[in-house]
């Protein structure tokens, strides 16, 4: 799966181009408490492409900047898979463009009210009035993390 540079991220976002699958030991379930071998667990092999994405030519890879997603386990430096072919609803958390600005945060629309609410009580949420438009570009789906390098 390609992974796309930061800064190409946040300007020009690719769409993902999935060749052969991935394939991956999966295994059943690993405890978090005490240390097994995994091989004892192992069952069967998945695609990791398959488990992330459902719709390739609609999915981009976006890297993250920033602290205001961290209380949704979103941390600067992580790599975001954003489809555009979900709709995006109340609840979701999404990639909008605000005043030409890719930004992350989650989708607020009830009751007739449309705002983006950051998972960081350190930022303000962004609030639209009228004559102001806000274009949800994406739905993230999946957050990917790096431990060790």
């Amino acid at each position: 799966m390609p992974m796309i540079d930061s800064a190409t991220a946040t300007s020009h976002p690719v769409p993902l181009r999935l060749g052969s699958p991935l394939w991956v030991p999966v295994c059943s379930s690993v405890r978090a408490g005490f240390p097994s071998p995994a091989d004892d667990f192992l069952h069967k092999h998945i695609d990791i492409g398959a488990e992330l994405i459902r719709h390739p030519q609609a999915t981009f890879l976006l890297r993250i900047a920033g602290r205001s997603m961290e209380t949704f386990g979103i941390f600067d430096g992580d790599t975001v898979v954003v489809d555009k072919a979900i709709t995006p609803v109340h609840g979701h958390i999404v990639i909008a463009v605000v005043d030409g600005e890719f930004t992350c945060k989650q989708l607020y629309s009830k009751a007739g009210v449309t705002k983006l609410v950051a998972g960081n009580p350190e930022f303000e949420e962004l609030t639209f009035t009228d004559g102001q438009t806000l274009e949800v570009w994406g739905v993230v789906t999946s957050c990917i993390k790096q431990f060790a390098v």
